[in-house]
């Protein structure tokens, strides 16, 4: 008899699974956020906010007073878990856990290790984050060792049935898993995530992006499994424009889980948006979205033919979901957008329900 996904030791679930909470970690003085902390603390209480009427949220933080503040007294106090913990930066799904589920429906915190995207910057406090909240019992979950191995949440896509998606710029980037080729690196994942498939972008890349062609801001899977939203690019002039063109004809050749082709839908490429300080081109993307429950978090960039298409695309291909879109401009001055700054807990994974 053939084993069926369901029987493996494990699965990597898919975004749209039923969710606990939401992980943020929030701005501060000592972030690369301080010249412009304001601006950008006004966004992550959009998100947050956006998050609470969805989630419960778990926020990281060295000061949890400034997080208190900055929300506002009329938030759901039973909604909120504030952590007071040492950060570097904000990028919570690239250091946060990744999660599996076990056969028995245990849930399991896969603790990898966040290398600052090829060592491109500090993250020793932030690889620390998910040991620190698994011993002061925020979760209910057992903690996996994984530091070994660099893996960031935002470098992979899963459809629940063991098809993982990611890019071949990232994962095989030397200066993260040394000179562990594919095969090596796919043996690995699939044991740890209990991987039946590995789909490999080699095309498609995003002016201004640090971390090597994450997969989301690229290309997004999305319910019930055999969707995949992906970043296009109609203007021949743009420079974006040949190496979105061979992604789009890659995907076209990959397969779901059995077999069959995927429904592909466009979203637009935003109008070039550049650093107003230095003019570099900033890498703004609308499949930088987070899936939550029965939302989706849209980033939007004040372009409003865009961003309305954006938000028309999901809605029509995502029917029963709330469509929120959050003004991100402020995000991705420091290169990243909203579900950079996420990551989602699975049903049954936290253990503290409410603060005091």
């Amino acid at each position: 008899m053939t084993e069926s996904y369901t029987d493996v030791c494990r699965r990597l679930p898919a975004e749209w699974e039923p969710v606990d909470a939401v992980l943020l970690s929030w701005p501060h003085a000592a972030t690369d956020w301080a010249y412009m902390l304001d601006e950008v603390r006004r966004c992550f209480v959009d998100i947050a906010k956006a998050i609470m009427r969805h989630a419960r949220l778990i926020v990281v933080a060295p000061d949890i007073t400034e997080v208190e503040r900055d929300l506002g007294p009329d938030i759901d106090r039973d909604r909120l878990i504030l952590c007071p913990l040492p950060t570097n930066d904000t990028w919570a799904r690239d250091f946060g856990a990744i999660t599996t589920v076990g056969r028995d429906g245990r849930i399991y915190l896969n603790d990898f290790k966040f290398n600052g995207w090829g060592l491109k910057f500090a993250a020793d406090r932030d690889n620390l984050i998910t040991l620190a909240m698994a011993e002061n019992g925020v979760f209910a979950a057992e903690r996996i060792n994984r530091l070994g191995f660099v893996l960031e949440g935002g470098s992979i896509e899963s459809d629940g049935c063991g098809l993982l998606l990611t890019t071949s710029e990232c994962l095989l980037s030397p200066n993260r898993n040394g000179d562990l080729g594919r095969e090596r690196i796919e043996a690995y994942l699939t044991e740890a995530l209990g991987l039946k498939k590995i789909l490999w972008l080699d095309h498609g890349a995003l002016e201004g992006d640090d971390t090597d062609s994450h997969i989301d801001t690229l290309a997004r899977l999305a319910p019930p499994g055999d969707v995949i939203f992906y970043t296009g690019c109609s203007d021949k002039e743009d420079s974006h424009y040949e190496s979105l063109r061979r992604m789009a004809e890659q995907l076209r050749g990959f397969t779901t889980s059995d077999g069959r082709p995927f429904n592909l839908i466009e979203l637009p490429l935003p109008d070039a948006v550049y650093d107003p300080d230095d003019a570099s081109r900033l890498p703004a993307t609308y499949a930088n979205f987070l899936i939550l429950n029965n939302a989706v978090l849209l980033p939007v960039y004040g372009q409003p033919l865009k961003d309305r298409q954006a938000a028309d695309t999901l809605r029509v291909a995502m029917p029963g979901y709330e469509i929120i879109p959050i003004d991100c401009r402020a995000l991705i001055r420091q290169h990243g957008s909203l579900h950079c700054v996420t990551m989602q807990f699975p049903y049954n994974t936290l253990a503290i329900w409410k603060n005091g």
